[in-house]
């Protein structure tokens, strides 16, 4: 099951650009929780902080706290391990384009020392079914590339991936922006049905997939969380006027 997580006074940069700005947020367990705002706000760093790939550039950093669960994720666990309770899903799909659907999907398992072929087995096809992928893929497993799906059916896979190791959060940065209307149906559906089982945080820049998807949405602006509400407030009537411009778009 998803955790809550916590984030106090977060601050993240990238060389001398102060990207991420005294961040205070809780996000509930078990719920999609959609982010929004305009290009360069800090959407995306704020995500890539809650799984510690912020500090895999060389001239980034962070202060302050991010808990997920009891867990302090910058003191209390490694980057390897905190990457593999939450888990990423990324704008556009990357398959590892040498291997076959079946070995994108048990990577990560692989990496971590997994070699049961029977418990792979049934993990691959567990994890392809929570993304609503198996009926379309199971008789290809081992003999296509996972390169050679459709762009909606690789970004489908690529969630797979991050559901075998089974992780307690799941961050979506933009995951249909790159998607036809039909994939991107499909992975909305896949939110809805996943975040009575995970925390779901989505990046998105389209306001009406928030609403349909998220129960709770944050508002960002030059880095920082201008307001955070329930999506239904957010939408009908927030309490910042950025807020209001923003979704009516007066800007952005």
């Amino acid at each position: 099951m998803g955790v809550a997580i916590e984030v106090k006074a977060l601050n993240a940069w990238y060389g001398a650009t102060h990207t991420l700005q005294d961040i205070e947020l809780h996000i509930p367990a078990n719920h999609a929780t959609a982010l929004i705002g305009p290009s360069g706000c800090g959407k995306s760093t704020f995500v890539r902080c809650l799984n510690r790939m912020h500090e895999t550039n060389p001239i980034a950093r962070v202060t302050g706290s991010v808990k997920i669960g009891d867990l302090d994720i910058y003191n209390d666990i490694s980057p390897v391990e905190i990457r593999r309770r939450v888990g990423m899903v990324f704008q556009r799909p990357n398959p590892f384009p040498t291997m076959s659907i079946y070995d994108n999907v048990c990577s990560g398992l692989k990496l971590n020392g997994y070699r049961n072929r029977r418990e792979l087995d049934e993990i691959v096809e567990r994890s392809l079914r929570s993304a609503a992928l198996w009926d379309e893929v199971r008789d290809d497993l081992k003999k296509k590339s996972g390169a050679s799906l459709s762009g909606g059916q690789q970004q489908r896979m690529c969630i797979a991936r991050a559901l075998a190791v089974d992780p307690e959060v799941l961050l979506m940065d933009e995951p249909a922006s790159a998607l036809d209307p039909v994939s991107t149906s499909k992975i909305e559906d896949l939110i809805f049905q996943l975040k009575s089982q995970y925390t779901i945080v989505i990046v998105t820049h389209n306001m009406q997939q928030a609403a349909r998807v998220a129960e709770k949405t944050g508002f960002f602006l030059n880095g920082r969380l201008v307001e955070f509400d329930s999506t239904h407030k957010i939408f009908t009537n927030p309490t910042d006027k950025r807020t209001e411009d923003y979704i009516t778009g007066r800007f952005g």
